[in-house]
């Protein structure tokens, strides 16, 4: 069994409020297990950032040695004009 450290934190009234709310509806048995679950779900939450952080730099890395052809800033505008006639051909009532 891990050993546990006491530490002291302070809080503002409305968070300690909601604690001892959360303890004397039967939520939590103590505050110690309150914030225990708090600070599990704050690391979850960090976990999960890092691993979005990391999917989103992969996909970065990926399109940065993407070996297909880079599109100059005329290419997208030539190619966004003609998806735009035809989806004013489509949709004549829905162009403005």
């Amino acid at each position: 069994m891990q050993t546990a450290e006491k530490i002291s934190i302070t809080m503002t009234p409305e968070a300690l409020a909601a604690i001892r709310d959360s303890v004397a509806s039967g939520e939590y048995a103590s505050t110690s297990e309150a914030i225990r679950d708090a600070v599990r779900l704050w690391q979850r939450d960090r976990e999960e950032h890092r691993a979005r952080i990391a999917t989103i730099k992969a996909r970065i890395e990926a399109s940065i040695n993407d070996p297909r052809p880079r599109l100059t800033e005329e290419d997208v505008r030539v190619h966004l004009r003609s998806v735009s006639e035809e989806a004013r051909k489509k949709f004549p009532d829905e162009a403005a």
